[in-house]
């Protein structure tokens, strides 16, 4: 981000020289906004800068001027809607992304069907299954996961908290207050139960059967490290592997490249039972699912002893709150999910982009 600060600035000066009122401390916000955001997404550039930038309507379209001349060179075609080229830097050019902002010219139908195109584009791109993407269509899945906000499930804890309507009345502090008003009769005061969130913990697929799928688990694992405090993240192929150290980097591409040499046996065999058996017996033990949720993403193609993979899944069931099992092929497929399905609560499809998101979802709402 230090690299960009110098042409955000840029920009802004490009701003007051066409008489949009831009001060110091707009600048800074600008700076402050993008360092949150993706510096390589021209995008998240235009609309932070069009929202911390522009104080009237009446500067809008000198700002949309000023952006495309500044960033793109004055091109606006309407076939490089998705693509464009900028340079960020006087060393590196970036192939970035952004809308064309609205405006009222003779090429505004064909900007509007381009942009129905481009929403029925991700629309398939959403639904379509990571085994028929192609490299570039990969690549903005692991964008658009990047960007999904996963709420944690969560707990009732035996502590309480002031509030508004609780179940319970605070007696305390309704007489402090009556106290403090001299014997004045107020309102009753009410508490009710503090939440917290349940731990996480994501034990991934990564052999060979899995190699379709597993990059974008780890990318959804990544999104998971960043919302939720208590995660914890596993992989697995013929042995147990702990990556969350690894998940803590602040960009995804650089998590998965140190995951991936944290993982011998990536794109190997696969032994569930092992692997699970290994957890329960290490990580299980101290507590690191206890209360909490574990979801498995495998596709069930085990190679291991059916009956270990059986007995690991019984003394899992007892380590932690409820076992989610997301699946590419869904119920039933593979002999792993079948022998652990009876100690499964809830079983998941996990082969697009759709299917990630309604876990997202579906996590919060588990009791």
């Amino acid at each position: 981000m230090k690299g960009m600060v110098p042409v955000l600035v840029g920009f802004a000066r490009a701003l007051r020289s066409r008489g949009l009122a831009v001060g110091p401390g707009d600048v800074a916000t600008y700076c402050a906004a993008a360092a949150t955001l993706d510096p390589t997404d021209l995008a998240d550039l235009y609309w932070t800068g069009r929202t911390t930038l522009v104080s009237r309507r009446d500067d809008l379209a000198a700002f949309d001027e000023v952006f495309h001349q500044y960033f793109l060179g004055g091109r606006r075609p309407v076939d490089e809607l998705l693509r464009l080229t900028a340079r960020v830097s006087t060393e590196a050019e970036s192939t970035l992304e952004v809308p064309l902002a609205d405006e009222r010219g003779e090429e505004d139908d064909d900007e509007q069907a381009t942009m129905g195109l481009v929403a029925s584009a991700a629309d398939v791109l959403r639904h379509r299954a990571f085994a028929d993407c192609t490299p570039d269509e990969l690549r903005a899945v692991r964008r658009i996961t990047a960007k999904l906000r996963l709420d944690p499930p969560r707990r009732r804890t035996r502590r309480s908290r002031p509030s508004a309507r609780g179940r319970r009345p605070d007696l305390r502090r309704t007489v402090r207050e009556t106290l403090r008003l001299h014997g004045e009769p107020v309102p009753l005061r009410w508490r009710e139960p503090r939440v917290r969130p349940r731990p996480l913990v994501l034990i991934l697929d990564v052999s060979g059967s899995m190699a379709d799928h597993s990059r974008a688990l780890l990318q959804f694992a990544w999104s998971a490290r960043r919302a939720v405090v208590k995660v914890e993240v596993f992989c697995f192929g013929t042995r147990l592997t702990r990556i969350t150290p690894a998940l803590r980097r602040r960009t995804p591409d650089r998590a998965l490249a140190d995951a991936a040499e944290l993982v011998l046996d990536w794109d190997g065999g696969t032994r569930i039972g092992a692997s699970l058996d290994r957890f329960v017996r290490t990580a299980g033990r101290r507590g690191v699912a206890r209360g909490g949720v574990v979801v498995i993403c495998s596709d069930g193609m085990d190679r291991g002893d059916p009956d270990l993979l059986a007995e690991a899944m019984e003394r899992l069931s007892r380590q932690c709150r409820r076992i989610v099992w997301c699946t590419p092929h869904g119920p039933g497929a593979g002999v792993g999910l079948v022998v652990a399905e009876p100690y499964v609560d809830l079983v998941v499809r996990g082969r697009d982009l759709a299917s990630l998101a309604e876990l997202a979802d579906v996590l919060p709402t588990l009791p």
